[in-house]
Formats: C-alpha cells, structure tokens, sequence
C-alpha cells in the first residue's frame, strides 16, 4: 500500500429512497477502495433539515447492508474521522469557515455568507473524463457561491469539501451530474490550503428511451429488489456494467471476479442505459449458477411469507434442488413448491378444464394409478417407464398422462420434471392425488 492511503466515500442525502444511481457509486467506490486495500466511508449528507427524514436514512443503510457494500467507517461503524452525519459536524464547519474568513475570502450579503472567488481558471484532472479546464474568470456565468444561508443552514459545496478534507478522502468518485460542482469545490480546497483528492466523474444512467433515470422510473428504487428476489450478487454484478466492463465482455460475474478486473480508468464516458429485461436476466443466471445453500436462504423468505414450512430439511432441499432450474423469480417459487408441503393448494381453472375435464381423462388417471400402485421400486426412472407402458397399453400419446397427472397432483400445467416429482410426493400421495382428480373432476 502507498504511504497515503485509498479513501473513498459515499455521502448521501437522506430525502427519499436508495436511487439506483446511488447504488451504482457506493459500488464503485466500495469497488476501488477493497481493489487497492483502502478504506471506504459512509457519511449521511443531512443538513438539509426541510427534506431530510429518519426514514431515508434507514433506508439507505439498509439498502447498502442489503446489497453487501459494508463500510469501514461511518453510521454504526464509528471511526477517527467522526461525526459521519453532516448534522452533527456543526462545530467542524464554524472552524473552517472561520478561517476562510482569516483569509478574506468571505463576504455577507442579505444574511447570506458568501465566498469571494478568486476568479481564475480552473483544471480538473479527471481520472474518467480526462482533463477539462473552467473558466471561473466571469461573474455573470460563476457568481460568488454561497457556503450559508441567512437561516444559518449550510450549503452542500462548503459541507462536502470540509468533511472531505477532514476525512482524508483520496478519491470523490461520484456521478457526472456532479462535474458543474467539481471546479467550484476546487476553488475552496485551494483557498483552504488542502490539497483536493483526485476526482472521477462516473456517466449517468439513463432509461432505454435515453431520458434520465428519475426516482419514478421502473428499476430506480432500490428497495424494490429484495421484494422481487433479487439476490444482491446478481444486482452487484449488473450495476458493475452500468458504465464499466470486463475487456473480455463476460456478463455474469461474481464479486470477487469484479474486484479482480475493476479498474477506474476502464469506467466508460457514455451514458449508461439501464435495462430492466437484462437486469432480471443476470439475476436469473446468477439464482441458476449459485449452490443449494444460498439458494435457501434466499428462498425462504419467500416461503416463510407464503406459510409454505417443511419439517425436514432434507425434503426442503431437494425440492428446492428439482425446482431451481425452472425458476427464474424467486416470488414465483411458492406456487411452484406449494404442493410437496401441502395437499391444499389452487388448481389452475385453465389447467383443469383442458386435462381434467373429460370422462377420458379421468379414466386414464385411474388406470394409470392403478397401475403406479402396483410399482415395485418407486423412482423416477421406473415411474417414467410405468407412464410409457400404460400409454402404450392405451394406445396413446404418454403427454395424455403427463399432462392430466401434472395438474392432479400439483394444480398447475407446469413445474419441474413430473417423475422426478412424483418420485418425491412418494407412492401415496400421487395415487390419492390421481384419484382423487379421476373421481371429482
């Protein structure tokens, strides 16, 4: 590690929900502080005391908890360079402000503090957008800022550079729409004294039709994903190629796989677009690819809410296990599942009047239980060779007993492999199930 350490921050503020934006730089930031051994930082930006609410912040430290960016320093964490909420920083910004003051730099007008620029030209150095030069030399388009209102309330320009300066923050990786911002925070590390951390402006996301992503917009709040099954790896992974990607152009990536290729300097200038077909497709291939265990206890809230329980733990897994390739949402898996746990479950209206409803059909069911009854061994295998050899002895299609079995004993006109389930419903349970279709349907 270097002699001055990788700090960076993610300093949001608390008026409304997790926007995935912000999602998006928290990552980034969590991204390169863990590739170069630093240190990353949450700092709650909450001196906007009109909008600001105790719920946002909840919210916020949920969502990074939720999605797996845990900080070193900041709410519930502590740290040397505390307080991580601006609202108790007050102390820090009178010290700094007065010696701005010291040095002349300050001016009152109508009850306002504002800052005298030095009005000269400004270079950004920037480690995404490269270098831009500001002309702050005119009045008209740079007016003095103002650092506190008449109210006594702080501006976010003074604020944000103080706690940087103060936290020792080395890199501000942050959205592009902060970039007008950037030569204005230049001008207060300067007459300061501090020397400012490196900046990398990040593109903004921006919805298919090319508009800005606002909090309204489908797949902007960050809430959402965990009610939707979401599991945090798989959107870690998709907003990691909001604006970077591998040079490989691999798609599913896991987090360790991402640190190991993440670099600033690879984040791309274009907007990125967010797409939420792609996004539930990554998760999808994420809920594919991951092992049992995992796949468990993201099911089981599901499960839970649904009051689907399994008293054996060997039951659940191998349900879980014969239903994961199908699934492609985990809010879809209780319908799914319902029937291994339960004999009440909802017969699909559809389902039962195409494969339930003739005399033929139940017929069939009773002579094909008849039949299951009699098996020696009770495995998938020989419970796919008993449907063939009754189809067979029938005269028809084997999909005329698969399908009419299906919905007897599950309810549904899909699900998994029907022998394999059957195979785990166990001998007693499928032949009351067929039978009782043949007899009541």
């Amino acid at each position: 590690m270097s002699s001055h350490p990788i700090r960076t921050r993610f300093a949001p503020s608390p008026t409304g929900v997790l926007h995935v934006g912000g999602a998006r730089t928290a990552l980034f930031n969590w991204l390169y502080a863990r590739k170069q051994g630093g240190v990353f930082v949450l700092r709650i930006e909450d001196t906007d005391h009109s909008r600001n609410s105790e719920e946002s912040k909840q919210i916020i430290i949920d969502g990074l908890h939720w999605l797996g960016l845990d900080w070193d320093e900041g709410p519930q964490k502590g740290g040397d360079h505390g307080p991580y909420y601006q609202s108790e920083r007050n102390a820090i910004y009178e010290e700094y402000l007065a010696a701005l003051e010291k040095k002349g730099f300050l001016y009152e007008e109508h009850g306002a503090i504002r800052f005298r620029s030095p009005r000269r030209k400004v270079l950004l150095e920037d480690l995404i957008c490269g270098n831009i030069e500001f002309d702050l030399t005119n009045p008209a388009t740079h007016p003095d800022m103002t650092l506190r209102r008449p109210d006594g309330s702080w501006i976010f320009h003074f604020v944000n550079v103080v706690d940087d300066i103060e936290m020792k923050i080395s890199h501000v990786i942050r959205g592009e729409d902060h970039l007008s911002n950037t030569p204005k925070h230049l001008e207060l590390y300067a007459a300061l004294g501090a020397q400012p951390p490196r900046f990398a402006h990040t593109p903004l996301i921006l919805n298919r039709d090319g508009s800005k992503m606002s909090k309204r917009d489908q797949g902007a709040n960050m809430s959402i994903y965990p009610e939707q099954g979401y599991a945090p790896e798989a959107l870690r992974n998709y907003l990691s190629l909001l604006g970077w990607s591998p040079k490989d152009n691999r798609e599913i990536l896991d987090t360790s796989t991402i640190l190991e290729l993440f670099e600033l300097h690879q984040i791309n200038r274009r907007s990125a677009s967010f797409d939420p077909e792609k996004c539930f497709w990554i998760n999808g291939q994420h809920l594919l690819r991951m092992d049992l265990a995992r796949y468990r206890e993201l099911a089981l809230p599901f499960l839970e809410k649904a009051a689907i329980c399994s008293e054996s733990s060997e039951m659940l897994e191998k349900v879980l296990s014969l239903v994961k390739p199908k699934i492609k949402s985990l809010p879809d898996l209780p319908d799914w599942v319902r029937c291994f746990f339960s004999d009440e479950f909802p017969f699909e209206p559809e389902a039962v009047a195409k494969n339930l409803s003739t005399p033929q059909a139940r017929e069939r069911l009773s002579l094909l239980a008849q039949a299951l009854l009699l098996l020696e061994c009770w495995s998938a295998s020989s419970i796919e060779t008993c449907f063939k050899n009754r189809a067979a002895t029938l005269g028809i299609r084997v999909g005329e007993l698969v399908h009419p079995a299906r919905v007897a004993v599950s309810g549904r006109s899909v699900g998994a492999g029907l022998y394999e389930m059957l195979e785990l419903l166990g001998r007693e349970r499928t032949i009351k199930r067929l039978l009782a279709s043949a007899e009541n349907r």
